[in-house]
């Protein structure tokens, strides 16, 4: 196995184009965050639609994907309260209720009696549910791997500590913005 070499950019992409043009109309204007988020943005198209449709190959949504590798990476017994499933999901209750069923009706997911309130219910991760997330996520994580050439080992490193970093952030906002979600 060869490594490669760090690459600089070679050439430019759309948001370098859209970073220049807004350079003319708004010199005075930072846009760092476009170069960031604006990529994040553009590679989350990209991406997408490819995940949407290996997702299909395997009869789910990625929605239902969510909620069966959430379960499945529980560990053992592979079950979870609807609550424990949502908080994790950021969803609402009403969201996953839907997806639910739906993962109900395929055979995927069961709901059985909590052992410790009778009157709630566990979500419990089938065989076959646990069956076709493994292949799911397998393939899954093929695709990523495929788009993740294009990077070094440390430079998937660098990135990945990069976006965590990223994601802890707690911006400030001008008081006349909306609040963030």
């Amino acid at each position: 196995m060869t490594s490669k070499e760090p690459q600089t950019p070679d050439r430019t992409d759309d948001v370098d184009h859209f970073i220049a043009q807004r350079a003319k109309e708004s010199p005075d204007i930072d846009t760092a965050g476009m170069a960031i988020f604006g990529r994040i943005h553009r590679i989350a198209t990209r991406v997408g639609p490819h995940m949407e449709a290996l997702f299909a190959r395997h009869g789910l949504d990625r929605g239902e994907f969510d909620v069966l590798a959430t379960l499945q990476r529980s560990g053992p017994p592979y079950k979870l309260s609807p609550t424990a499933l949502y908080t994790s999901l950021m969803l609402s209750s009403g969201g996953l209720t839907h997806r639910l069923k739906r993962l109900e009706a395929a055979g995927l997911i069961r709901r059985e009696p909590s052992p410790d309130d009778g009157r709630s219910l566990i979500v419990a991760l089938t065989d076959e549910g646990q069956h076709r997330t493994s292949q799911a996520f397998n393939d899954d994580m093929q695709m990523e791997a495929s788009w993740l050439a294009a990077l070094t080992a440390e430079e998937r490193r660098a990135l990945a500590d990069l976006l965590r970093k990223l994601g802890f952030a707690t911006p400030t906002f001008d008081k006349n913005s909306d609040p963030p979600p």
